[in-house]
């Protein structure tokens, strides 16, 4: 098992699965907070890295289009003291975290995982019912129906139009975009029969905001919803077989390790953690 953790949170990798826990910090943001711990399945991760920086650096996460419904609902757009797939590592453990990533790419190189598109969720998204308030109203979800409720911050157009409600068949997608420059952000519902289109301020269907860059937990419920909105994805041709050379990859994995130890990147004990698992995966091959 490979582990690092650091105020920002925890991520945990055993082969199968990486465990995701967002730091007790109070600089974690509200997003990662509510969203809470995250495991995520080796067969839905498209790729892992270390980028480095002057203070330390990140792990970034990248997952397959179709695997997570909060990562198709922000296309990219999280920044990373919102974004659940990004670690935000300390220079005393750049070793560590580049170590980590390596072992999760490693074992994506061994197994052979596909990278096309899922046509199913592995990760099943935010849990409900989920509420979130940013800007000038409030989105609820429970599983059956969205309800928008507004704040002082809303315009005439929206406080005449009063409270909206939309049961989950009637919706026919949901977006969401970050505030940016002198933009909105945005949370929109789309419905059947929709007539025009309004601006963010005046459509009813739509939680705006212009101050709290990245909208507290907006894009939760955004996530929550899309979850559960029948998917049309086209079929996807068959995963790749596994390699013959999966013994050559491990045992070279083990090689590395040693060295990693030796040079006190890797300390005792999670060299002998990390060398248990690889030797638990040449077994099973």
């Amino acid at each position: 098992m490979a582990e690092i953790a650091v105020p920002d949170g925890s991520w945990t990798f055993n082969g199968e699965i990486l465990r995701i826990v967002p730091g007790s910090d109070k600089d974690v943001h509200e997003l990662r907070r509510t969203l809470g711990e995250v495991v995520v399945p080796l067969e839905a991760i498209a790729s892992v890295a270390f980028e480095p920086g002057r203070k330390g650096g990140h792990v970034r996460l990248r997952l397959r289009k179709g695997a997570d419904p909060l990562s198709d609902a922000v296309a990219g757009s999280l920044g990373p003291p919102a974004d659940p797939y990004r670690l935000a590592v300390p220079k005393a453990r750049a070793g560590a975290a580049e170590y980590f990533a390596d072992e999760i790419r490693d074992t994506l190189a061994v197994y052979q995982t596909p990278s096309a598109p899922c046509d199913d969720y592995l990760v099943p998204g935010p849990s409900i019912p989920i509420a979130a308030t940013a800007g000038d109203g409030t989105a609820i979800f429970d599983g059956e129906r969205v309800r928008l409720e507004w704040t002082g911050f809303a315009s005439s157009e929206k406080e005449k139009a009063g409270s909206q409600e939309f049961p989950l068949p009637v919706l026919t997608g949901v977006e969401w975009k970050p505030q940016s420059g002198m933009g909105y952000g945005t949370l929109r519902f789309r419905v059947k029969g929709e007539g025009p289109a309004l601006s963010p301020q005046k459509d009813p269907r739509c939680v705006s905001w212009g101050i709290q860059r990245f909208g507290g937990a907006t894009a939760l419920v955004a996530a929550a919803v899309l979850a559960r909105l029948p998917r049309n994805v086209a079929e996807l041709p068959p995963p790749p077989a596994v390699s013959d050379d999966v013994h050559d990859a491990v045992l070279r994995r083990l090689s590395e390790l040693g060295e990693l130890h030796r040079s006190g990147v890797l300390t005792d004990e999670e060299f002998a953690t990390a060398k248990q698992a690889m030797i638990r995966r040449l077994q099973d091959s």
